[in-house]
């Protein structure tokens, strides 16, 4: 007796045998196609930023956390084609959706200058998707958004041709988790949230992730999948934004924030300690708790917490150069005219990641208080145009020699292979804002935390 196209689908993917399409290949999608890639799974990997494409066939890698040794294990440089190698084939040709069983959406969900959801990304996707989509698909979001987009939203898109999601084809919400340079966890070991628009449709997504990860979290509907991963987000945003205010405390009483946290993180149950800093980076924490606020106001509630924390985290750049102006007029130095070289620009420690980095955010204050900026990044070599600002600056040497001729120095993000005893040494002035110099014992007097 012949299966039905359901049983089908479920044996191909915990077999393996389905062809795994992923949409966009940025800091998530590129290392899930890695992992499907190298847990036996044919995967496409679908990016319409053509040089990308280019460089992964060439044998390279954009992101730093993703090797290009380890894709070069996987990437297919010949075209794909259905029952050749298993492996990765990047492209720009959406008319190969047809011939992938399972299609993973993973583009960002940024936020409009209104701070309201932009799904632009999520529904040009989808709709490239519709345009191709044929019976007995899986069709999964990964992008984090707010609850019912998945329902709501890409439903709609999907269904615009006559075939029905639960039906025909399946759709399910899985969130990225992606942490990268995190030692402990990787895309293959993190538990994986799923949630189908219906049951079926969560069963053929638990078949596709149950294959490849090792630990799958099934749940009720998309919708809860979403609203978890905000929560998770939430969560972080909120902690952060109380010690960035216990930062602003403790400083006018005298006591060392850092300290005071690493005493209360000794308490062996009930504490999870989170660090101030010079304020949120990366596209999830500074961006996703904002998409509830937006939804909720349609259930005529306002999520003050959420609001709150995220006008506390959003000032943190401001108060960094309210204590470099003061560190400067204490010193009989004016910020205009000041020249100030900011020592890190990822949004976190040994990354080459500058979404929503804070220090974007601290580099165009400065240009705007007329002071002459200039950074040093080891893995960001050049700063051009991104979504909010438009650098044109090139990645300065850390040498002695080259802290010698600035006015003062900002650590906002604090590289492990940066020598903080050396930065010290050599800068007339340094503005810690992530406790780098703890350890460093000469000269202090030029240290002011931020």
């Amino acid at each position: 007796m012949q299966d039905d196209p359901f049983t089908t689908l479920i044996k191909r993917l915990q077999s393996r045998q389905a062809v795994v399409g992923i949409m966009g290949l940025g800091y998530v999608g590129l290392p899930l196609a890695a992992t499907f890639a190298e847990g036996g799974f044919t995967v496409v990997g679908f990016d319409i930023a053509a040089h990308k494409i280019e460089e992964l066939r060439a044998g390279g890698s954009y992101i730093r956390h993703v090797s290009a040794e380890r894709l070069r294990n996987i990437v297919r440089s010949e075209p794909f084609r259905r029952g050749g190698p298993t492996g990765f084939y990047p492209s720009t040709e959406h008319a190969l959706l047809p011939e992938c069983d399972a299609i993973l959406i993973c583009v960002p969900t940024p936020l409009t200058e209104h701070r309201e959801p932009d799904l632009s990304y999520v529904t040009g996707t989808t709709e490239a998707i519709a345009a191709h989509l044929r019976r007995n698909q899986l069709v999964v979001l990964e992008s984090t958004t707010y609850p019912g987009t998945t329902d709501e939203v890409l439903r709609e898109i999907l269904e615009a041709g006559g075939l029905r999601a639960g039906e025909d084809f399946y759709l399910a919400f899985s969130p990225e988790r992606e942490d990268p340079n995190n030692a402990q966890y990787n895309t293959k070991t993190i538990p994986k949230l799923i949630g189908g628009y219906t049951p079926r449709c969560g069963e053929v997504a638990v078949a596709l992730y149950g294959a490849v990860l090792e630990k799958i979290v099934p749940v009720s509907s998309a919708r809860v999948a979403e609203a978890a991963k905000l929560l998770e987000n939430i969560y972080r945003s909120v902690n952060i934004a109380l010690v960035n205010e216990l930062k602003l405390l403790f400083e006018r009483m005298g006591i060392d924030v850092w300290e005071v946290i690493d005493a209360a993180a000794t308490k062996p149950f009930g504490f999870t300690p989170f660090y101030p800093g010079p304020g949120l980076g990366g596209h999830c924490i500074p961006i996703d708790p904002f998409y509830l606020t937006w939804k909720a106001r349609q259930y005529d509630l306002t999520t003050r917490f959420i609001e709150l924390a995220g006008e506390i985290n959003h000032a943190m750049p401001a108060f960094v150069i309210e204590k470099l102006t003061d560190a400067l007029n204490e010193r009989r130095r004016s910020l205009g005219g000041a020249r100030v070289l900011v020592l890190g620009v990822a949004y976190k420690r040994d990354l080459d990641d500058t979404r929503e980095s804070p220090a974007l955010k601290l580099l165009d204050l400065l240009v705007k208080k007329g002071a002459e900026v200039g950074y040093h990044d080891p893995y960001v070599p050049a700063l051009g145009r991104s979504r909010h600002y438009d650098f044109h600056l090139q990645s300065l040497p850390l040498t002695p020699e080259e802290l010698r001729r600035w006015d003062a120095v900002i650590i906002a993000t604090d590289h492990t292979v940066f020598d903080y005893s050396m930065i010290v040494r050599a800068s007339a002035l340094v503005i810690d804002t992530r406790n780098a110099t703890r350890s460093v014992t000469k000269d202090r007097g030029k240290i002011v935390r931020a």
